[in-house]
């Protein structure tokens, strides 16, 4: 099974803003720390916010913030609002013209593994793969400085 770009993003823009704590995150930094579109994350952006899972502060100097405490915010709540369906195989998905369907086996396997999947999901919170700010290598956090290593061979 394999997650949308759009769901790997929205987690990564979560766990950002988690690092940054109560200092506002934007768009722009988010794209420079990890080389993704703007416009993209922009769209993340947008669903996370309506979603509840971030807030959005306007202005000059406004930005992103969690919108709950990292603890409140669990990993297939998130993956949920942002996958649009868990169509394993094709019997699952609207429009199936599987000829198999009727009498098929694998539809009870692929479902199992796809509560499992969700189940595993539903255990984890924002707090559980949080990192800090210097864990993003190479993307000091603005009014940081970053220390900095001279290498001799």
């Amino acid at each position: 099974m394999r997650l949308t770009n759009f769901s790997d993003y929205a987690l990564r823009m979560l766990m950002y803003a988690a690092s940054a704590g109560d200092r506002l995150i934007t768009i722009e930094e988010t794209a420079r720390v990890y080389n993704l579109s703007r416009t993209h994350l922009n769209k993340v952006a947008n669903t996370l916010t309506r979603g509840g899972y971030l807030k959005a502060v306007r202005g000059r100097s406004g930005g992103l913030t969690l919108a709950r405490r990292p603890e409140a915010i669990r990993i297939g709540d998130v993956i949920r609002l942002t996958e649009p369906d868990f169509a394993l195989v094709e019997c699952f998905a609207t429009g199936n013209q599987c000829v198999l369907t009727r009498c098929c086996k694998l539809a009870g396997v692929m479902s199992e593994a796809a509560s499992s999947f969700q189940a595993t999901l539903d255990r984890y919170t924002l707090a559980d793969i949080a990192l800090t700010p210097g864990d993003f290598f190479g993307s000091p956090v603005p009014g940081r400085q970053r220390d900095t290593e001279t290498i001799t061979a």
